[in-house]
């Protein structure tokens, strides 16, 4: 069981104002360990707060970072309910955080009906995989939701840290600090596209996209927030690519991460899409972010 104390968890003071979201880190290859260890340790140096591990990661897979750096938190964005139970999601957590206290949150998602032959009442499928993290001693401040609609939104205030909103927009995280409140964690995902041509920035956000726009839990979250049926056909309309991914120059990504911070979120997990494999290292896209960002 989890070693829970008296003293609170502050999930903000962890992850800082900014941090990087990337598949590529959680690889298992052992071929990539050392290339993962010494990228992890660059991006503590660079500033950034946090890692957050896509491609429904387990929490063996933030072990590699965390042994290569000494402040550097890590989160899972996300680990999929349905593809690891809760006495493994426990058993990761407590390794993690015997080797490593404080610096790991375990964020955790229903995925995708697509993705999971298993999907099935997915909200009541959480609550229930939270109460069982909770016999089992997982503290409800070490973990975070994937929350996009205002049922799981406020799930995430009442039953963990906060919120880890994945493809939105300032305007959603907006209304996800009104329904949250201003104590929990909202730290959402934003990609950013490395490029000043709109076409080219388009082209590859459009390619980024196209993944997302069969998947019902993210249409439905672009059509609460005003955009229309037109806004998702043909690989996504100008208006929807632009207000989902960040592309020009260092001052308009600057102020489109910054918008985030000003809408209400505590700390951004920023995403490349700059047309390289979805599972790379883009180390000098994340150099140069970070001196967009003034970090350091």
């Amino acid at each position: 069981m989890s070693d829970t104390t008296d003293t609170p968890y502050d999930a903000k003071a962890a992850v800082g104002r900014y941090g990087l979201w990337s598949v590529g880190l959680r690889s298992e290859d052992p071929a990539r360990r050392a290339d993962i260890a010494e990228a992890a340790a660059e991006i503590e140096q660079l500033g950034y707060g946090a890692v957050w591990l896509g491609g429904s990661s387990h929490a063996r897979h933030a072990l590699p970072l965390l042994e290569a750096t000494s402040r550097l938190t890590v989160g899972t964005s996300i680990q999929s309910i349905w593809q690891y139970d809760t006495d493994e999601s426990a058993a990761g957590f407590d390794e993690v955080e015997s080797a490593h206290p404080g610096r790991f949150l375990l964020g955790l998602g229903v995925s995708h009906a697509k993705l999971a032959d298993q999907y099935r009442r997915p909200y009541s499928s959480l609550v229930d995989y939270l109460d069982a993290l909770d016999a089992l001693g997982v503290p409800e401040d070490r973990r975070v939701l994937a929350a996009l609609g205002p049922k799981t939104l406020t799930l995430s205030a009442d039953r963990a840290a906060g919120a880890i909103p994945y493809l939105v927009t300032p305007e959603h995280t907006a209304q996800a600090r009104e329904i949250l409140g201003e104590a929990p964690l909202l730290a959402p995902e934003f990609a950013v596209v490395p490029e000043t041509d709109p076409t080219r920035a388009r082209t590859l956000a459009r390619a980024h996209l196209a993944l997302y726009l069969t998947l019902p839990n993210y249409t439905n979250s672009f059509l609460r927030l005003g955009f229309t049926e037109e806004d998702l056909a043909s690989g996504g309309s100008d208006r929807l690519v632009d207000a989902l991914y960040a592309w020009g120059d260092e001052a308009r990504i600057r102020d489109r991460v910054n918008a985030f911070l000003e809408a209400g979120a505590d700390h951004v997990a920023l995403q490349m899409v700059d047309g390289s494999p979805g599972d790379g290292l883009p180390r000098e896209a994340w150099r140069r972010l970070a001196a967009t960002l003034e970090l350091g």
